[in-house]
């Protein structure tokens, strides 16, 4: 199928051709189509399937159609809801490249920065606004926006809204919509407490559901590595001696884990820089600018800021910490084999690991060829004594895999209570349903 046959107006298809788009993908061919008939939709699709056109497109079609017929002030007719900063500037790009020859206003607001140009944009009149859940309370709350002239809602990646713990302010901020709209909910899992999200905000809607979360691309070549916790480190440092790996992002559970691999890495002369919730916008930018632009080889992220990296021909993941969640796994090596191309993930696996790497393979309905040939090797022995010590010492499923990675500010708006440990001197707020539990033994 070809874009020309989704029934796309003029300008939107040249904005296409510009961006060399020819052929929609799986989600965007079920999706445009329905999201053009105003119903609600329910879209589960991981990362790389093209999810943000699937809704971008569409959406900037109804909403230049109504526009047409619109004078006065401009008010916010449409609202995008993400979870990172990141994912909000990508988000933000593709509407400004798919809109750029209609007359429609776009904003992204998130916070971390100052206020002020986003509340002079607002008052200029935008129609499309793509928002973190806290920063748009927080100019909610001052009088900056209001919701009720909404007509196209979207909550995009709505699982990790609720993994990190914005369930709340996504409730909050639904109240604040008119009843009378289109909602369309993107998550690229769909668990229990997603579900039950989906079915209080949608109307009759129709589920497109595109590669299930279990199932890795095709083109990655998967690999474990059995290493101790403590050989770590030399052995990131024996694999990036090859210089055919010409860019790599390295994940970690933490954000004090993410800067200890960067300072080690920089000792031995590898460029590298980190991407977490406690780095300044500024600086968040920049670092993905750079390895963008392969100035920097190395990325090293947490899971969450990770969200809004998208690097076409990025080579190589690196897992040097196993996910505790199993669907954070398919997540990470899903930032590499993007468009087409091939791509290559390494997972370090220690003692403590052990039952995540289970948990994994369970879930993917795989078995990960183990890299035996290096230098750090862990004999399975050592690593069946490990995991059973870390089972015998409860240190099995740890809670989320560490300090809260909330990325922005975020005023406590309910007055619930705050957990001691989290980033950005706040810590996670826990509500029903919005974070899963970890198992326990």
């Amino acid at each position: 199928m070809l874009f020309e046959e989704l029934n796309l107006i003029e300008p939107i298809l040249k904005a296409l051709q510009a961006e060399g788009y020819t052929n929609p993908t799986p989600i965007q061919e079920q999706s445009i189509p329905t999201i053009l008939t105003s119903r609600d939709l329910l879209g589960c699709a991981q990362t790389g399937t093209g999810k943000t056109a699937a809704f971008a497109i569409p959406m900037l079609q109804l909403l230049n159609k109504e526009h047409q017929n619109t004078k006065g002030p401009r008010p916010i007719r449409a609202l995008v809801l993400t979870p990172t900063r990141e994912l909000a500037i990508q988000i933000e790009e593709s509407f400004k490249a798919y809109g750029k020859n209609l007359s429609l206003r776009h904003l992204v607001i998130f916070g971390g920065v100052g206020q002020k140009a986003q509340t002079d944009a607002l008052h200029r009149g935008v129609d499309i606004l793509i928002a973190t859940p806290g920063r748009l309370l927080d100019l909610m709350n001052q009088g900056f926006i209001n919701l009720k002239d909404i007509e196209i809602f979207v909550l995009d990646e709505a699982d990790r809204m609720l993994d990190m713990g914005f369930i709340h302010d996504v409730k909050k901020t639904i109240a604040k919509l008119p009843s009378k709209r289109q909602t369309l909910f993107f998550s690229a899992t769909m668990p229990a407490e997603i579900q039950k999200l989906a079915n209080t905000i949608l109307t009759d809607p129709l589920k497109v559901e595109v590669t299930p979360v279990s199932s890795t691309a095709e083109k990655i070549e998967q690999s474990i590595y059995y290493v101790d916790k403590n050989d770590k480190k030399n052995l990131l440092i024996h694999i990036l001696k090859d210089k055919t790996i010409t860019t790599a992002l390295v994940f970690t559970r933490t954000k004090h884990g993410a800067d200890r691999i960067v300072k080690d890495l920089i000792k031995v002369g590898v460029k590298a820089e980190a991407i977490h919730g406690n780095k300044s916008q500024n600086a968040r930018q920049r670092a993905l600018t750079n390895f963008k632009a392969k100035t920097t080889r190395i990325l090293v992220a947490t899971d969450i800021a990770a969200r809004g990296i998208d690097v076409d021909e990025l080579t190589h993941v690196i897992n040097y910490e196993l996910p505790n969640v199993p669907e954070t796994y398919v997540h990470r090596i899903g930032r590499t084999g993007r468009a087409g191309n091939s791509g290559v993930s390494f997972s370090f696996c220690d003692g403590e690991e052990k039952e995540y790497l289970d948990d994994i393979e369970k879930l993917i309905a795989l078995k990960i060829p183990v890299q035996e040939d290096h230098p750090y090797a862990m004999s399975w022995q050592s690593l069946m004594s490990g995991a059973a010590a870390a089972k015998v010492k409860g240190k099995s499923k740890p809670s989320r895999g560490g300090r809260s990675e909330r990325t922005e500010y975020k005023p406590n708006l309910s007055g619930a209570k705050r957990t001691p440990g989290g980033g950005n001197g706040g810590g996670n707020r826990r509500f029903n349903g919005s974070r899963p539990k970890a198992k326990t033994d």
